[in-house]
């Protein structure tokens, strides 16, 4: 895998980051889009040429109370204190990824709806109407925000792919269900131009569902193939690049079905790191691709960003 990054660039977004702190809120309303500096953040893997796309960051209070609700107050202030983050707070951040296959460009997840999806395409170089497939990995808000504006489709020249068994979940919720509200209001006008898929089934060459269900019913990583390289796009397989690997039994409090989820991680970040490939992560620190190693009794996230500075 080919990863062009300069240390500029990464010192840039990271210097943004606090510019987009929101409130400590877990609803699409509470965050912010990111600051305009370093939105986009390019590499190849085979043929096909991969885009991360920050749509927002935002700071969290009591992220003790969302990772680790069953821990001791002691294990997760020894945990953080041992990898250097705070125990009383943590970044945010949502990253959808742009896939061109150089014949199709696919985009996974459309953020919060807040526009900073936006301004990260013209970034890149791309607009909305660029787009010709939108994958959608899970239905929470962050993954389904900008999916319309105005009651029309941003995407309007995109069909649409996404897991079977998550839409048949959420689209059956009860009026005042805040997820089922809103995947009433983003993807059922879709509907028609969507494909359902199960574990296994191919977005286009190259591109496979993987069953990585627990955060949500029917949660999918993708795993990406080209010239003999891959990636995985984990979505929100691992939400914190510390805890969820450190620990990935503890249940995370957005999870729908925790112990499924923590099977799902321990399944997935194992493969990862006995393959040493390399994978995107829809919550990581932007750029948000690294890689995973086992350590202890659990696994470590690896970013690419540091070896290639200096």
């Amino acid at each position: 895998m080919t990863i062009s990054v300069t240390r500029r660039s990464v010192l840039a977004s990271a210097a943004a980051l606090p510019l987009a702190a929101a409130g400590s809120g877990v609803s699409a309303e509470n965050n912010k889009p990111a600051a305009a500096a370093h939105l986009a953040h390019s590499f190849k893997l085979g043929d096909f040429t991969l885009t991360t796309l920050l749509d927002g960051s935002a700071m969290r209070e009591g992220p003790k109370a969302m990772f680790a609700p069953d821990a001791s107050d002691q294990e997760f202030e020894d945990l953080s204190q041992d990898n250097f983050v705070p125990a009383d707070r943590t970044q945010f951040y949502f990253t959808p990824t742009l896939v061109d296959t150089g014949k199709q460009k696919i985009l996974f997840d459309t953020g919060l709806g807040l526009g900073g999806l936006g301004k990260a395409l013209a970034q890149s170089g791309h607009s909305a109407d660029d787009i010709d497939t939108v994958v959608i990995t899970h239905m929470h808000p962050d993954h389904i925000g900008g999916l319309m504006k105005d009651g029309q489709p941003v995407f309007s020249n995109a069909d649409y792919v996404t897991g079977a068994g998550e839409y048949n979940f959420w689209s059956k919720r009860d009026a005042g269900d805040r997820v089922g509200d809103l995947v009433a209001k983003n993807m059922t006008p879709l509907a028609e131009k969507t494909r359902f898929v199960d574990d296994g089934g191919a977005v286009v060459s190259g591109i496979t569902a993987l069953n990585a269900f627990g955060h949500t019913p029917g949660h999918m990583a993708y795993m990406l193939e080209s010239g003999g390289q891959q990636l995985v796009l984990t979505a929100d397989l691992a939400n914190h690049y510390v805890w969820s690997f450190a620990r990935p039994d503890w249940g995370f409090s957005f999870d729908v079905d925790k112990d499924q989820a923590s099977q799902s991680r321990r399944r997935v970040l194992g493969m990862l790191a006995a393959d040493k490939t390399p994978m995107i992560g829809y919550h990581m620190p932007f750029p948000a691709a690294g890689f995973v190693e086992t350590h202890d009794a659990g696994f470590r996230y690896v970013p690419v960003s540091y070896q290639l500075m200096g």
